[in-house]
């Protein structure tokens, strides 16, 4: 999840992401991301792990079988604490721009909480595609664009006695800076999905699977108004094949 043209925020906050998302912390990595991600991964023998952070997902993928696997991320912060807790991948400093592997070099890609603090997702897309072997496997978990539109949210209307989830502006794309904890500020980006799944078509990149799972219940556990909107989907993922 670590990608930004400021750098220094990923840096800053790095121990931040490690002690709330990571190593058992976050029950949506647990009961949702990386079972999806091992389903997704399975039988992949090369496996290169885009924006990997601490590595959880990269260890993951180590752990299912398979002989390589490559956790890239820009950060120092999250590089050093993946080298530290180890579990089998290779770990390497590098931007999803321009990933510093051979053409074909892969069967799989993974990028888990990425593309939305990318600011060009095209460059990023071209280099999953140049990097994966034809018939590889590009594995693409965001948090769903509808979180990310500016202005939406969940409304509790006491006049109409109504609640309903309100979509914002969701055709323009739009960076924001959220406040995710106390001091702690982050850049999102939102885009339409049209605009992912267009890129990954014509770099031969097709959508082989989607998944739009509901909240998982540790996560609505945690308040109210989580529970509120459990049939609104966080987590959106895609499963895009090479075909040429």
């Amino acid at each position: 999840m670590t990608e930004f043209d400021d750098d220094q925020l990923w840096e800053r906050h790095a121990g931040w992401w490690q002690e709330g998302f990571t190593a058992g912390a976050d029950a949506e990595y647990e009961e949702q991301i990386l079972p999806l991600v091992a389903d997704c991964v399975a039988g992949a023998h090369r496996v290169l792990d885009v924006g990997a952070g601490e590595g959880q997902v990269a260890r993951l993928a180590s752990e299912l079988g398979a002989s390589l696997v490559v956790g890239l991320d820009p950060t120092w912060a999250q590089l050093t604490v993946a080298r530290a807790r180890a579990g089998g991948p290779v770990w390497a400093r590098g931007r999803s721009e321009a990933l510093p592997f051979a053409d074909a070099s892969f069967d799989a890609v993974i990028a888990c909480l990425v593309f939305e603090h990318i600011p060009d997702h095209v460059p990023a897309i071209q280099e999953v595609a140049r990097v994966l072997q034809l018939g590889g496997r590009f594995v693409l978990m965001m948090n769903h664009p509808l979180l990310q539109v500016p202005n939406s949210g969940w409304v509790v209307d006491h006049v109409l006695e109504e609640e309903y989830w309100r979509i914002g502006p969701y055709l323009v794309p739009d960076v924001t800076l959220e406040e995710l904890a106390p001091g702690v500020v982050l850049p999102f980006v939102h885009r339409p999905l049209s605009q992912y799944v267009n890129a990954m078509a014509q770099q031969g990149l097709l959508i082989a699977r989607m998944d739009e799972p509901p909240p998982p219940e540790g996560f609505l556990a945690r308040a109210k108004e989580y529970r509120d909107a459990e049939t609104i989907p966080r987590l959106l993922s895609m499963v895009a094949v090479r075909t040429s």
